[in-house]
């Protein structure tokens, strides 16, 4: 579908422009709740200004999302297909709408106390809380690719702080005998190259998960119910970016102080180490097909490093709290979605 087509059937297709208006939203949000992330060590540190870091952000996610969906789209196809929202076109978009309306709500809650909450895993719950509400039952629900999602959680967890605490540990061992002012002068450096790997990241996992959705809703606003495959075109990509880029000049900076400044204290050797580590976590993950929380995988990351120093040297009170959410996104925002599609169902149907 081109541009000039889309946009005429936005004109004369007011589901399609709900759905839209709704998923664009859930990126706006995503960004920023999210994509801070991708730029809190840097930005913490003072390798780069907040503006700077956050055009940085822009360009690398786009690259992220068009690179990696040209080259394998796996994560895509995963929540494309991770849950069933029945035969009926028109209910199936209301169905969707609602999880998009109940995902805003959440991570909005989330912004607004700071926390750091994963949109990946507010979506999957969003969604699939959703297609329950719909069927009435668990038949809404792929287990095959809720297993991913499982798999994700691991990986963006515990491999997150694994490789944050390792890749640390050997910096500091290379470096132990090395002048300290060169050294912090080549890691503020390889900081700004890190925020950008873990920016293009960042777009090559989220931003699949949120066109994926997208496409879903221009299928079903055109009555189409059974559609399995798609191709992602550029302008979406470019739309993509673009809203999250936005999103994350609006708020973005709340969730950089949490992650960056209030969990760890981090110097510029250690924000590298973060950054190296959570960018090679979530490529492993993307090549797979695997979606996981590039929030989780960043702040376990941030995590492991400060342990790989002193286990004092993580604030376990703002961990604490970071945790509890991550917790509390998969029932809260499923229930959420089950209860806003119910409604929407009644208002809408």
């Amino acid at each position: 579908m081109s541009l000039l087509d889309f946009l005429s059937q936005l004109l004369h297709n007011p589901m399609l422009l709900a759905s839209t208006l709704l998923i664009l939203g859930v990126i706006l949000v995503n960004g920023w709740t999210d994509a801070p992330n991708a730029i809190a060590t840097c930005v913490s540190t003072r390798a780069i200004g907040v503006r700077q870091a956050i055009i940085m952000a822009a360009i690398f996610n786009f690259l992220g999302v068009f690179v990696m969906s040209a080259i394998n789209s796996k994560v895509a196809y995963t929540i494309y297909n991770m849950v069933d929202f029945g035969n009926d076109p028109k209910t199936a978009l209301i169905a969707l709408c609602a999880a998009m309306a109940a995902i805003v709500i959440w991570a909005t809650a989330a912004w607004y106390f700071g926390i750091p909450t994963s949109e990946s895993h507010a979506l999957i719950a969003g969604i699939s809380g959703a297609a329950i509400a719909i069927q009435n039952s668990m038949k809404g629900i792929n287990g095959a690719e809720w297993r991913k999602v499982l798999w994700g959680i691991v990986l963006s967890t515990a491999l997150g702080f694994l490789m944050g605490f390792v890749v640390a540990k050997i910096i500091t061992g290379i470096c132990r005998d090395k002048n300290r002012l060169k050294t912090e002068k080549f890691f503020s450096g390889g900081q700004i190259a890190g925020g950008a790997a873990m920016a293009f990241m960042h777009g090559a996992q989220d931003g699949q998960k949120f066109m994926a959705i997208f496409l879903l809703g221009a299928a079903l606003s055109n009555g189409n119910a059974g559609a399995t495959d798609f191709d992602i075109p550029i302008w979406l990509m470019v739309i993509c970016s673009l809203v999250m880029g936005l999103g994350t000049s609006i708020g973005g900076y709340r969730i950089i102080k949490s992650v960056g400044m209030d969990m760890v204290k981090l110097k510029p050797y250690q924000g590298f180490a973060a950054d190296l580590s959570s960018s090679l976590c979530l490529l492993i993950s993307s090549v797979t097909g695997i979606p996981v929380s590039t929030t989780h995988t960043k702040t376990t990351a941030i995590m492991g490093v400060g342990a790989a120093k002193r286990i004092s040297n993580v604030n376990w009170t703002v961990v604490k709290d970071l945790v509890l959410t991550w917790v509390c996104t998969f029932p809260g925002c499923g229930i959420l979605g089950f209860l806003m599609a119910k409604l929407f169902l009644i208002m809408f149907a």
